[in-house]
């Protein structure tokens, strides 16, 4: 017995230097907290990365409207890369709604100018325009909203979309 008692006291005070070393090797864990980017402080930040895309974007689009047709595929193109970074991006759920609207104006952009490539009819045209427009001011009012401005109301009526035109920097959004 004593025999056995000088064999295992030693392994089990390796046993226990071992195990304390173990434990002073890890660090003891931080608790870091992550900024709520929700929160309507952190929201202007929050938003920059979304809103920074769209207008990326709306300068391709302007762009594309005052190109001849033979250089449209290029324009698309770019436009296409920035809705895929758009698409790409990571975002928290308060941004989901803008994100939605962001890309519903995209490819409506992106579906009109292809149109015209296509040699669609001036209707199917400004139908495009129109609904990507729309969904560009819905844009516009949720990242108000996000930010909590308060807009000013806008007298007037906007004019109509002239029948015979062919896309241009004023009709495009």
């Amino acid at each position: 017995m004593k025999k056995l008692f000088s064999v295992l006291l030693p392994l089990i005070v390796f046993a226990l230097i071992g195990c304390g070393n173990q434990q002073s090797l890890t660090q003891p864990s931080v608790n870091t907290i992550t900024p709520d980017p929700c929160l309507s402080q952190n929201l202007p930040a929050t938003v920059e990365g979304i809103n920074d895309l769209m207008r990326e974007f709306d300068d391709a689009s302007e762009l594309a409207s005052n190109l001849p047709i033979q250089q449209l595929p290029d324009a698309i193109s770019n436009m296409q890369r920035i809705r895929r970074a758009a698409e790409d991006l990571q975002i928290p759920a308060c941004l989901t709604i803008l994100r939605t609207h962001q890309l519903n104006h995209m490819n409506g952009v992106i579906q009109t100018l292809l149109s015209f490539v296509g040699g669609a009819d001036q209707e199917t045209i400004n139908k495009g325009l129109t609904a990507a427009r729309q969904e560009h001011d819905l844009y516009s009012l949720e990242i108000v909203r996000l930010l909590g401005i308060t807009l000013a109301p806008i007298s007037g009526t906007p004019p109509p979309i002239n029948e015979t035109a062919v896309p241009t920097a004023s009709s495009l959004p």
